[in-house]
C-alpha cells in the first residue's frame, strides 16, 4: 500500500470544505431574510456577520493569492452590528467563498508540492492570526480548517434558535 500523504491531506480538506459548504447552505436555506440579520444579543454576531467574516477570511487567504483579487480587508465591517444581508446574498457569498478554496485545493491536488508554496512573500508585511508572509499554503489551509468550523457552528446555533428544528436532507 502506497500512502500518498499530500493527496490524503488534500482529499480530507476537500471533503471537509465541501461538507461545510453543503450543511451551511442547507441550514441557511431554511431561514428568512430576518433570521439572517438577527442576533441573540446586541453584542452577538448575526448570521450575516458570520457569513461576511467567513467570506472575508477565505478571500484574504485564497482569492488574493490565487486569483489576483486586490488585497482588501475590512474586518470591522464583517462584525458591524446591524450588517444587512439577505438570505440569497448569504447563500451566494458562502458559495463563492467556499468555491474559491475548493478550486485552490483541486488545483493543488494535481500539483501537491504547491502545499509548500509561500504565496504571500511579495505582499506587504503582515502578521494575522499566527500567519505571516512566510506561511505556506498548507499552513493557511490548516488555519482555516481550524478557524471556520467555530463560525459554521455559530450559524447552526443561531439557525436553530430562530427555527427550532432544522431539516438536514
Amino acid at each position: 500500500m502506497n500512502l500518498d500523504t499530500p493527496t490524503i491531506v488534500i482529499d480530507h480538506l476537500l471533503r471537509k470544505y465541501k461538507a461545510d459548504q453543503k450543511w451551511s447552505r442547507i441550514a441557511i436555506e431554511q431561514l428568512s431574510d430576518e433570521d439572517i440579520v438577527w442576533s441573540p444579543t446586541p453584542e452577538s454576531n448575526s448570521i450575516a456577520n458570520l457569513v461576511a467574516h467567513i467570506s472575508g477570511a477565505l478571500y484574504q487567504w485564497f482569492e488574493t493569492a490565487y486569483f489576483d483579487a486586490p488585497h482588501i480587508e475590512d474586518r470591522s465591517k464583517e462584525f458591524e452590528h446591524g450588517l444587512l444581508m439577505t438570505k440569497e446574498q448569504a447563500l451566494e457569498q458562502l458559495k463563492k467563498s467556499y468555491d474559491s478554496v475548493i478550486q485552490v485545493l483541486e488545483s493543488i491536488k494535481v500539483n501537491p508540492e504547491k502545499l509548500l508554496d509561500q504565496p504571500y512573500l511579495n505582499f506587504p508585511t503582515f502578521n494575522s492570526a499566527g500567519l505571516n508572509n512566510q506561511s505556506t499554503v498548507l499552513e493557511m489551509l490548516l488555519h482555516q480548517f481550524r478557524h471556520l468550523p467555530s463560525h459554521i457552528g455559530q450559524i447552526y446555533y443561531i439557525a436553530k434558535m430562530r427555527k427550532g428544528y432544522l431539516e438536514w436532507e
